[in-house]
């Protein structure tokens, strides 16, 4: 996935998510998109999630992106 976005980004400039979505569509048979803004003042950011293909494999994505991130937490707290 990163390769398209940064593909998109040189070959746009700033895309758009919209344009971002398309690209990904076009390459993947599934994806999930994840943003968040920058906080607020009060702290608050707005957060969105997208995603394209089958329901049950963008579950299964978002899980495993998960498992990644816990184990990467496990491991650096284990150190």
């Amino acid at each position: 996935m990163r390769k398209a976005v940064v593909k998109l980004k040189q070959s746009a400039g700033e895309p758009s998510l919209e344009v971002i979505k398309k690209g990904l569509k076009d390459r993947y048979a599934c994806y999930v998109l994840i943003t968040c803004t920058a906080p607020s003042k009060g702290g608050k950011m707005e957060v969105e999630m997208a995603y394209e293909g089958d329901e049950v494999l963008a579950s299964y994505l978002v899980d495993s992106a998960a498992q990644v991130f816990d184990d990467r937490r496990a491991k650096e707290e284990s150190q």
